[in-house]
C-alpha cells in the first residue's frame, strides 16, 4: 500500500491566534472514518485549553477536497448498540464544536458532500470557492442524516429547503449555497483557505466570551435532537437497506431497497 494510500491524519498549523486543522486522507478523499473523527476532537481539545493561545480554528480539506462524507469502507456495525456507541463518540465532536468556546470557520473547496456538509454545517462560519459542491446523499446509502445536520440545517435555510435538500438529494454549488444562506462567504476557486483565515483573524480579535455564550444560545435543542439521531441512526446501521446501500456504492450501482 502506497503512503498516500495510508495517511489519515488531521495536519494543524499555526497562524497567529488562528488554528488550521486540515482532514488529511486523501485515499478516501478526506471521507471522515471514526480515527479521522477522534484526531479533530484530540485537536479541538488541544486549542480549547486556555495556555493553548488559539482564538478562533479553521477546518478544511487536503488536496481539492473538503470532505466526501462518511467513510463507506469502514461503516461495520454489528448490532444497534455498536452503531449508538459510534454516534456517541461522534457527538463529543459535534458538540464540542457547537458548544465549545472557540469560533470555527469551513474553508470549503471541492466537495462537501454527507458527513462533510454535516461538519461544516457544526461551524459557525462556511466559505467555499466558487467550484465548491454541497450535497446531503445520506439516504443513498439507507441512512439518515448525522452528526447533528438535521439540527444546523434548518437554521441556516430553513425547514422547508432543509427537507428538500435531506430527501432528494439535491446539489449545490457555492453560490446556489450562499443564496439560500448554507454558504456564508463565496471565495475565487482555489481561495477558500485565505478568505477563511481572515474572517478567522477577524473573530480572533474579538471578545472571546461574547463569541462563547452566543455559541451556546445557538446551540440550543441540539442535545435532544443528537439524542433521537444516536438511536435513529443506531437502528439503521443494522438494516439490510443499508447493507445493499453500501453493496450497491462499491458496484457502483443503483441501489434496490425493500425497508427492510
Amino acid at each position: 500500500m502506497s503512503e498516500t494510500a495510508e495517511r489519515m491524519r488531521v495536519v494543524e498549523e499555526r497562524d497567529g491566534a488562528v488554528l488550521v486543522l486540515t482532514l488529511d486522507y486523501p485515499a478516501r478523499r478526506n471521507a471522515l472514518a471514526m480515527p479521522l473523527r477522534a484526531a479533530l476532537e484530540d485537536a479541538l481539545e488541544r486549542a480549547h485549553a486556555p495556555e493553548s493561545g488559539v482564538r478562533a480554528v479553521v477546518v478544511t480539506g487536503s488536496e481539492g477536497t473538503f470532505c466526501s462524507g462518511g467513510d463507506i469502507s469502514r461503516m461495520e456495525v454489528a448490532t444497534a448498540m455498536e452503531g449508538r456507541e459510534r454516534m456517541r463518540r461522534t457527538h463529543r465532536l459535534v458538540r464540542l464544536m457547537a458548544k465549545g468556546g472557540l469560533p470555527i470557520v469551513a474553508a470549503v473547496e471541492g466537495w462537501c458532500a454527507g458527513a462533510g456538509m454535516a461538519l461544516a454545517c457544526a461551524c459557525d462560519t462556511i466559505v467555499a470557492a466558487e467550484d465548491a459542491r454541497f450535497v446531503a446523499g445520506f439516504h443513498k446509502i439507507g441512512l439518515m442524516a448525522d452528526m447533528g445536520l438535521a439540527h444546523f440545517l434548518p437554521a441556516r435555510v430553513g425547514m422547508g429547503r432543509a427537507r428538500r435538500l435531506l430527501l432528494y438529494h439535491e446539489q449545490l454549488t457555492a453560490p446556489e449555497a450562499e443564496r439560500i444562506g448554507l454558504v456564508d462567504f463565496v471565495a475565487p476557486r482555489g481561495h477558500a483557505l485565505a478568505t477563511a483565515l481572515e474572517k478567522a483573524r477577524f473573530l480572533a480579535e474579538e471578545a472571546p466570551a461574547p463569541i462563547r455564550l452566543t455559541k451556546q444560545i445557538l446551540a440550543e435543542g441540539l442535545d435532544e435532537s443528537l439524542e433521537q439521531e444516536k438511536t435513529y441512526q443506531g437502528l439503521l446501521f443494522t438494516t439490510e437497506d443499508h447493507k445493499e446501500g453500501r453493496a450497491a456504492f462499491f458496484a457502483r450501482r443503483k441501489p434496490v431497497f425493500k425497508g427492510a
